[in-house]
């Protein structure tokens, strides 16, 4: 684990260190739930992130096995069936949120967009998200909303359950960096 950490810290080059803040708590929500059907929604809530406040640089990794489930089968179903988690262990995200500056935030936050590269299930897609950053009493706090399609990455829905598992996935992202 400590290894994933250090290359996160080294895929930014050698900087000072106030230019970076970090967090190895952040949040990530999913959700690829149809109406109708069983809620198909998992949280990890140990989510690294580390923001370059000079370039606007960021990467971000979660582990797979980190998303917690409701219904422990659909964790296990996740896990072995659709993201492969033993073979494809990791998301990782490393892009830009364009035109950051750290002195422009405030409480009520800015809108910025990031656009990086989204690697899952052993696949590469560009993506660009929208996100609100603001300065908060706990650090800088990065809030975004989007949706990605399953395949993209290659994740593919049995077709005994794709009337209840949407492709469309919706991904929620709370991190707070220090």
């Amino acid at each position: 684990m400590k290894k994933i950490y250090i290359l996160l810290f080294l895929s930014f080059g050698y900087t000072q260190a106030q230019e970076k803040l970090i967090t190895k708590s952040g949040k990530i929500t999913f959700e690829a739930s149809v109406p109708s059907f069983e809620e198909v929604r998992a949280t990890n809530e140990s989510s690294s992130c580390v923001l370059n406040t000079t370039t606007g640089e960021i990467a971000s990794l979660a582990l797979m096995k980190g998303f917690r489930f409701k219904i422990a089968l659909m964790e296990e179903h996740f896990n072995e069936n659709y993201v492969e988690s033993d073979k494809y262990p990791k998301a990782t995200f490393k892009g830009v949120i364009e035109k950051f500056n750290l002195t422009v935030l405030d409480k009520n936050g800015k809108d910025f967009i990031i656009k990086g590269k989204l690697e899952l299930h052993g696949k590469s897609k560009e993506i660009s998200i929208p996100a609100k950053i603001k300065k908060t009493d706990k650090g800088i706090e990065i809030l975004s909303d989007f949706s990605v399609n399953a395949d993209d990455f290659a994740i593919e829905i049995p077709s005994v359950v794709s009337k209840k598992v949407s492709k469309k996935v919706n991904i929620k992202l709370e991190f707070i960096l220090k």
